[in-house]
């Protein structure tokens, strides 16, 4: 079976978790996009080269979940063949026999507008930061003024920008318990299965 569920949305909306969560209760595979714009902010040096040249293996760095490496992932994602070169990865895994689950910016928009089930997960600038403080540490100011900017690149960026595809569902998480977002999320994708 083939079946795609495509989960956009911001940072720290909570798009990770719902994925993992609707790929282990329905038993397909996961693939966090922003991951590969990590690794590739992360590696750093020429990000088109190293863009091509990226493994499985660099997905498993243990620094790509940092403010800093999300940071790094925002500024290279906004160079078109940075993204031209990750995009058959991403295509190809979407469409793998036992169904996928990806989660980013631009998956139901651009890397699959043919997936059977699209989410867009949301919160409020504010909620999302204190998350996000809470998993980074800092200064709170700092990431609250961090996701309003990063917010307002993906938005702006010319290549494949941050925005709700047009048959997606809006699930907006900002009052939601983890529990409650993800039974929504496997709710939407069970309906869709039949």
């Amino acid at each position: 079976m083939i079946f795609t569920v495509a989960i956009d949305g911001p940072a720290a909306a909570g798009k990770g978790t719902i994925s993992r969560a609707v790929a282990e209760r329905f038993g397909f595979g996961h693939l966090d996009t922003g991951l590969l714009y990590r690794a590739v902010g992360a590696k750093g040096g020429d990000p088109v080269a190293v863009a091509r040249a990226l493994t499985p293996g660099d997905l498993e760095r243990g620094d790509l979940r940092t403010l800093e490496a999300g940071q790094a992932a925002s500024r290279v994602a906004v160079i078109p063949e940075v993204r031209a070169a990750l995009v058959a990865f991403q295509r190809k895994f979407a469409r793998r026999e036992g169904g996928a689950v990806l989660d980013g910016r631009d998956i139901g928009t651009v890397i699959c507008p043919e997936a059977e089930v699209k989410l867009y997960v949301t919160a409020s600038a504010e909620v999302r930061a204190h998350r996000r403080w809470l998993e980074v540490g800092g200064d709170e100011a700092r990431v609250l003024a961090e996701v309003i900017e990063r917010d307002r690149r993906d938005a702006e960026r010319a290549v494949s920008p941050l925005r709700v595809a047009p048959d997606a569902v809006r699930l907006d998480t900002s009052e939601l318990s983890i529990a409650d977002a993800v039974a929504i999320a496997c709710d939407i994708v069970a309906k869709r299965l039949g």
